[in-house]
């Protein structure tokens, strides 16, 4: 038996004990050669626990799928959600079809992900200043600076009210 067979067997849920009597190797060249063909190695409760539901484990993996994919998630994300390491949350993506991200994909998919709900934020910014709110409120609610205010008015558009003179209060009766 090929080292990639019995890898394939093995992660189809088959121990080394089961490989060795069905490939009539002994024990050791069945390690080494699943270590040759780059074999993750489970613990024995992992492969309990991989035999007792299979279903549950293909929820699993389709599940840390959708968090890797569609939410950004990073292999330490889903081994946290797993319960398991990251070689484990790895491989059930794989499993799962998915493909692993480079770092660098990761952080370009998070920052897409910031910009589009700055963006929002912004809009919402603006139909809340538009129909009456000030910079400073707006900026106490959102618990942003002033400043980050503006700036996401200004990215959204928004047409500003003209600055209002903050100085003492004058009578226009009295003139200048």
């Amino acid at each position: 038996m090929t080292p990639n067979v019995l890898r394939k067997q093995y992660e189809s849920g088959a121990t080394v004990d089961e490989l060795v009597a069905t490939s009539g190797l002994s024990y050791g060249t069945v390690l080494n050669r699943l270590h040759e063909a780059g074999t993750v190695m489970r613990t024995s409760w992992q492969t309990r626990r991989m035999r007792e539901d299979p279903q549950a484990r293909q929820r699993l993996a389709a599940h840390l799928r959708t968090l890797y994919e569609q939410h950004g998630a990073t292999l330490t994300e889903l081994a946290a959600a797993a319960g398991g390491t990251r070689r484990a949350a790895r491989r059930l993506l794989i499993e799962a079809g998915g493909s692993v991200r480079t770092t660098q994909q990761t952080l370009r998919m998070r920052a897409a992900a910031r910009a589009v709900e700055r963006q929002k934020l912004a809009v919402s910014l603006r139909a809340r200043y538009e129909a009456g709110a000030t910079v400073p409120d707006l900026a106490q609610e959102c618990n942003y600076s002033v400043a980050t205010v503006y700036r996401l008015l200004h990215q959204a558009g928004t047409r500003m009210r003209p600055q209002h003179d903050h100085g003492p209060v004058r009578d226009p009766r009295k003139g200048s």
